[in-house]
C-alpha cells in the first residue's frame, strides 16, 4: 500500500500524506475504509509513531481523513465534504492569522451564509 523512499528528498511524513492522497483520488481507498493504526503503520514502514501521526494529522487538518478516536482512522466522506473541511480548516488557519477570535469568525460566515446559528 504505501512505500518509503529514504534515497528521495521528501520527508516520510510527506510520502505518506502523498501516496495515501493519490490512493484516495484514484478509488483505491473509498470513503469509511479503516486506516492501519499510528503505531502498526508505522511498525510496517520502520518509521517513529510521530512520523505517521503527523502525516495522519494534516491528511485530517486538508478533509482527506477522519479520525474518531478510539475508533480509529478513516478515508472522509465524499468529495464535497471532503472540500468543505478542507476550506473550512484554511479559513480557521486564515482567520488566526489575521487575529480574529472564533466568535469573529463564525460570525462572519453566518453573515456571509445569510443565517444564524442554531442555539446550543
Amino acid at each position: 500500500m504505501i512505500t518509503i523512499d529514504t534515497s528521495l528528498a521528501e520527508a516520510p511524513y510527506d510520502q505518506i500524506k502523498r501516496q495515501l492522497s493519490a490512493l484516495v483520488a484514484a478509488g483505491e481507498l473509498h470513503p469509511g475504509d479503516k486506516l492501519p493504526t499510528v503505531r502498526r503503520l508505522a511498525d510496517d514502514l520502520g518509521l517513529a509513531p510521530n512520523t505517521v501521526a503527523r502525516a495522519y494529522r494534516e491528511l485530517e487538518a486538508s478533509g482527506v481523513l477522519d479520525t474518531r478516536g478510539r475508533a480509529g482512522t478513516f478515508v472522509a466522506g465524499d468529495e464535497a465534504g471532503r472540500a468543505a473541511r478542507q476550506a473550512a480548516a484554511e479559513y480557521a488557519r486564515r482567520v488566526r492569522e489575521l487575529g480574529l477570535s472564533s466568535a469573529e469568525a463564525i460570525s462572519l460566515v453566518e453573515r456571509t451564509l445569510g443565517g444564524r446559528a442554531s442555539p446550543g
